[in-house]
């Protein structure tokens, strides 16, 4: 294989994307591949330090607006510095969300309309798309249950019932719209939602071969 697989996990808060994510990661290294993992937003330095002021608690008054750009520089960053070199160098990539939680969380979620979170983001992944885009549904009250017994929620998380209904029924309508997304049901036992993961990876690995 000469250029990478880049494989998107997107889904929301609480449909078990880390645990999918570190799943893979083990049974792609298995394997043999060259496994790169990341996550948005964050993956680079300068990523990272975007992800701390888009989930910082304390930045009540951010706009939806400056919450979508934000998201886009981050992107723009691990696309330039992270992803596209790693595909380059033939690395299996696995990355925790990507434009189409943008679509989402800003374009459904904060009502911004997802064709204009779209334009945002062509520049800032400039022409790269994944090879694989997985989905992990699950109804957003699960998640939120799952989420409150983790750990302190962040300011996303922190946007309300209202909202994270709104992202959960954004992601159903992408399910339908996109025929790239494949979806898996997250509401499951971990190991099934593996076995379906791996089954999505290992046919887009014998196509790539082909």
């Amino acid at each position: 294989m000469s250029r990478g697989l880049l494989i998107i996990l997107e889904g929301p808060d609480g449909s078990g994307k880390t645990t999918q994510i570190n799943l893979l990661e083990k049974y792609l290294k298995e394997k043999g591949h060259e496994v790169l993992k990341t996550r948005e937003p964050g993956g680079t330095a300068i990523s990272e330090k975007i992800r701390e002021i888009i989930l910082d608690n304390k930045n009540t008054e951010m706009c939806g607006m400056c919450e979508a750009l934000l998201y886009a520089a981050s992107r723009a960053q691990i696309t330039s510095q992270v992803l596209k070199p790693a595909l380059d160098q033939g690395k299996m990539v696995i990355c925790d969300r990507f434009v189409y939680s943008s679509i989402v969380y800003q374009g459904v979620g904060r009502g911004l309309g997802q064709e204009r979170i779209k334009y945002i983001n062509e520049a800032a992944i400039d022409g790269l798309e994944p090879d694989l885009t997985i989905m992990l549904t699950i109804p957003y009250e699960e998640g939120l249950k799952r989420k409150y017994k983790q750990r302190e929620l962040d300011r996303l998380e922190n946007s309300g019932t209202d909202f994270h209904k709104k992202v959960f029924e954004g992601y159903l309508e992408i399910s339908r719209k996109y025929d790239k997304i494949k979806v898996v049901d997250a509401n499951r036992d971990m190991e099934e939602i593996h076995g379906d993961i791996v089954k999505l990876v290992e046919q887009l690995i014998k196509t790539q071969q082909k």
